[in-house]
C-alpha cells in the first residue's frame, strides 16, 4: 500500500483487521484495496456489535474521498459544498448496506451511483425556490443539457421547436420546463438594489413590483361592516339581501313584501345611510 495508508495504520488490529488511526487520511488507491477487506469483514460481522460498528465506520471514512470526487461535479450548482458532501456520505452509507459481495465489482463503481442519486435528489427535492412538480424538476435538468449542447452546435440560443426535437417533447412541454425553471431560484423582495454608491439611491425590490391590493381595503370594509349590519332589524336586512345579495330591482322587492316601491327606496336610504354613518365613526375612531 501507498504512503498515506501506512501512515493512518497503527500498530495493533481488531480482530485480525489493521486499526486505522486516521481512516479518512488513507489514499484513494489504497481506500479500494482495503474498502475489500473491510467489506468482507463486514458481511460476516454480526449488525449491532461493536466489531461491526468499527467496520462500518471505518469504511465509511475511508470512502470520503470518494464523496468529495462525486460532489465536485456538482460545485457550479451555487449549493454550499459541505452541505453536498454529507448528502453524499448518506449515498455512501446506503451503498456499503447494500454492496452484495457475491458481484463481482469493485465497491467504487457501486458506490457512485448511490452518492450522485442523493445529491441530485437533494437538489431536486429541497433547493428549488418555488415548489414544482417531480417531472417537471427533471425536464429543467434536461432543459438546461439541451440548451447547452444546441447553444454549443448552433452559435445561438436554440429556439422552442429546436429544443423541443432534440429533447423529444413537444413545444408547449418545453415552455411549460422554462416557466418552471424561474422557479429554482428567487430573490428576496427587501433585497437592495441599485449601485449602492449613495444610501439615498438604493430601494428594494418591492418598491417597484407590486401595488395595493384593492381587496385588502375591501376585506377591512367588510369586517367593519358586518356588525354594523347585525344591528339592523330583520326587515331592514331583509330588504338589503333581497336587494344586493339577491340583486332584485326595488319594484320586484315592494311586489315581494306587499309595499311601494317607493317605501322600499326609503327604506333602503335609511339603512344604507346607518350603515354609512357608522362606517365613518369607525374610520373617525381607528
Amino acid at each position: 500500500m501507498g504512503k498515506a495508508t501506512n501512515t493512518a495504520v497503527a500498530g495493533g488490529t481488531c480482530d485480525d483487521l489493521p486499526v486505522l488511526e486516521a481512516p479518512h487520511e488513507v489514499a484513494p488507491q489504497d481506500a479500494r484495496t482495503l474498502s475489500k477487506v473491510f467489506l468482507r469483514e463486514l458481511a460476516v460481522r454480526e449488525e449491532g456489535t461493536e466489531g461491526h460498528q468499527y467496520v462500518r465506520n471505518t469504511l465509511i471514512e475511508m470512502n470520503m474521498s470518494l464523496v468529495r470526487y462525486v460532489a465536485g461535479r456538482f460545485r457550479a450548482r451555487g449549493d454550499e459544498m459541505e452541505d453536498i458532501v454529507q448528502v453524499g456520505i448518506v449515498g455512501l452509507i446506503k451503498a456499503i448496506d447494500r454492496f452484495d459481495l457475491s458481484r463481482e465489482v469493485e465497491f467504487a463503481t457501486f458506490a457512485v451511483p448511490y452518492i450522485v442519486g442523493e445529491i441530485k435528489r437533494f437538489f431536486r427535492d429541497t433547493t428549488w425556490a418555488v415548489h414544482v412538480p417531480r417531472r417537471l424538476q427533471e425536464a429543467r435538468v434536461e432543459l438546461a443539457k439541451a440548451n447547452e449542447e444546441l447553444g454549443a452546435k448552433l452559435g445561438r440560443s436554440p429556439r422552442v421547436a429546436e429544443l423541443a426535437e432534440r429533447m423529444g417533447i413537444s413545444e408547449d412541454e418545453v415552455i411549460e420546463a422554462q416557466i418552471a425553471s424561474n422557479g429554482y431560484h428567487s430573490a428576496s423582495l427587501d433585497a437592495a438594489i441599485g449601485n449602492g454608491d449613495d444610501e439615498d439611491v438604493d430601494a428594494s425590490l418591492a418598491d417597484f413590483i407590486g401595488e395595493e391590493d384593492p381587496a385588502i381595503e375591501l376585506f377591512e370594509d367588510f369586517h367593519t361592516l358586518a356588525p354594523l349590519v347585525e344591528r339592523l332589524d330583520e326587515r331592514d336586512r331583509l330588504l338589503l339581501h333581497l336587494r344586493f345579495v339577491e340583486e332584485m330591482t326595488q319594484a320586484d322587492i315592494g311586489a315581494r313584501l306587499g309595499v311601494s316601491q317607493m317605501h322600499v327606496s326609503r327604506l333602503l336610504a335609511r339603512s344604507l345611510a346607518r350603515l354609512r354613518e357608522g362606517m365613518l365613526a369607525d374610520d373617525s375612531g381607528a
